[in-house]
């Protein structure tokens, strides 16, 4: 279970909790960040690749 996978679990389990609306809007708003931030990342991590292995860069 990668990290992401962890987090977003994790929410989910204290989503299923009874929350007030203030609890669940900032879980919903933490969800939406690791989202899309790992998404972030893994563009980042394919630029990366991409630029080292381009030979105008060498």
């Amino acid at each position: 279970m990668t990290r992401e996978d962890w987090m977003l679990h994790e929410i989910e389990n204290v989503l299923k909790e009874p929350l007030n609306y203030e609890e669940q809007a900032l879980l919903l708003s933490l969800k939406e960040v690791v989202q899309t931030q790992y998404h972030r990342l893994t563009i980042a991590e394919g630029e990366l690749d991409g630029t080292l292995w381009s030979p105008k860069n060498w």
